[in-house]
């Protein structure tokens, strides 16, 4: 492990003297270096680009044309939503419908679907709670929202017990930023360049993507990033294979700083798959052992079986400090997150941490609990893993068909194809141009850093459909090679 000293000693060990320093400027919107240019597309799906506008043309029909325009004039526009792609009337299961009838398979969801759309357990659920008790002030209890803490607070492993809810995720990662504050009484944070946990000003200081971080300055104080656990864009000369020197630069951070609050770190990177190695999180957990730091996961979009298990961190054998989950927990039907965090952290009795309006939510912890059944009842963990197994052999095969291909990687059902062109540089373009083909086809999903295609399939997809959606990467990548416009 390397000890404290000076940052030139660290990185003449790394063997990169300069890559880590030039890694913040390239991520940073606010650095200043000369020829640092943040890719705002990275993201994908960014409206307003030519290839986007060509596929509206010729796929999108009246119905949903006059939608579009009536959403186009009634909201302020943004980058990755208004104005939109398309216009929808229907989702259930793993399928959206247009305002014209067309239907694609939903492999992008923003991770709400792990259920799928229209769940009848959920719906019920819901049903109940809205003849029953539409809404539950905050300062009252209810069953709904003390039943999902409790369920919550068991299946999570010891010492994490004690739960808050908010509306969304990103409100969660500020509840835990808070509590983090109090609980140490530090305020700095490490978190992780290329990360994503939320869009507002808290979660994108922490956060490291420029689309969110360009021009919003200035942020919280005391957030410091280091470089994520990606072997193919290394900035430790790891060469393929992930050497563990970007943990060990955490744990080198925290030795310098001495006064960090939180590490807070996505447990995997939803946006492009990055799966950290085994003792990734043991390296980070004894860091903050030994620092008295905490270690916040962010799995707002990969927990409730995504990954294969309950919660992802299982995969890595330790248990954070705190866990923050979302999107799927609503059942595909309600906003709602989850903070839970380790029973001896309730030490912020005369502060609010969150103090939401719909903080116990009577209709969203219905949906929560019944996605909680259905997740357990239906086996979706397991099935997640077996379906995983079934869809790595398929994007194996995509591989060796296709030289855009560079690398496949994937998780219980959080999929991954990386492109890259023959001198191995990213094949952002043709990322891009993929997406359109696949959503001509019927098969919607996320571009991820770029060149990434991000696939996470509801875990009730039945194995028919899940091979028709690779039978559709097939002919898009094949598309995409041959020159064919979207």
């Amino acid at each position: 492990m390397v000890k404290a000293g000076s940052d030139s000693t660290f990185r003449a060990a790394a063997g990169v003297p300069d890559t880590v320093v030039s890694r913040k400027v390239e991520s940073d919107p606010h650095c200043t270096k000369t020829g640092s240019v943040p890719d705002l597309a990275a993201e994908g799906d960014v409206n307003l680009s030519p290839r986007r506008k060509a596929w509206q043309a010729a796929h999108v029909g009246p119905n949903a044309r006059a939608m579009l325009a009536r959403d186009g004039a009634a909201f302020l526009h943004q980058s990755l939503s208004t104005p939109c792609l398309d216009a929808l009337a229907e989702a259930e299961g793993i399928w959206l419908t247009d305002a014209d009838g067309r239907r694609t398979m939903d492999f992008h969801g923003n991770n709400v679907h792990q259920v799928g759309y229209r769940h009848p357990r959920v719906l019920a659920a819901v049903q109940e709670a809205l003849g029953t008790l539409p809404f539950s002030p905050r300062r009252f209890a209810n069953r709904y929202a003390t039943e999902l803490a409790e369920r919550l607070g068991e299946l999570a492993p010891d010492p994490l017990g004690k739960v808050l809810f908010a509306p969304g995720g990103t409100l969660a990662i500020g509840m835990a930023l808070k509590l983090a504050r109090v609980a140490t009484g530090r305020h700095k944070t490490v978190s992780l360049w290329d990360s994503f946990h939320g869009a507002s000003l808290d979660a994108i200081s922490i956060g490291g993507e420029a689309v969110f971080r360009k021009g919003m300055g200035p942020l919280l104080p005391g957030a410091e990033h280091a470089p994520p656990p990606d072997p193919r864009d290394c900035r430790f000369g790891c060469g393929g294979t992930c050497n563990l020197r970007c943990a060990e630069y955490v744990a080198y951070m925290l030795d310098k700083e001495e006064d960090v609050a939180a590490v807070i770190v996505e447990t995997v990177r939803c946006t492009d798959v990055q799966i950290p190695p085994p003792d990734y999180y043991r390296i980070l957990r004894d860091a903050c052992d030994r620092h008295g730091s905490l270690l916040i996961l962010d799995e707002v979009p990969i927990a409730l079986g995504r990954t294969g298990r309950m919660f992802a961190f299982e995969h890595y054998g330790v248990v954070p400090d705190m866990v923050v989950l979302g999107k799927g927990l609503g059942g595909a039907v309600f906003p709602l997150a989850a903070l839970i965090a380790r029973r001896d952290l309730d030490v912020a009795a005369d502060r609010a941490l969150g103090h939401y309006t719909h903080e116990k939510s009577s209709v969203g912890c219905a949906a929560g609990l019944a996605t909680l059944d259905v997740i357990a009842g239906e086996g979706l963990c397991e099935r997640s893993r077996r379906l995983g197994e079934r869809a790595l052999d398929r994007m194996r095969e995509l591989k060796a068909r296709h030289a855009l291909v560079r690398d496949v990687r994937g998780l219980g059902l959080l999929l991954g194809i990386e492109l890259a062109r023959a001198d191995g540089t990213p094949a952002r373009a043709e990322a891009d141009a993929a997406m359109y083909e696949c959503l001509a086809r019927g098969l919607s999903f996320k571009v991820g850093q770029g060149n990434v295609l991000a696939l996470s399939p509801p875990l009730v997809i039945a194995e028919r459909d899940l091979d028709a959606a690779f039978g559709i990467l097939d002919e898009a990548l094949t598309a995409v090679a041959a020159g064919a416009p979207p």
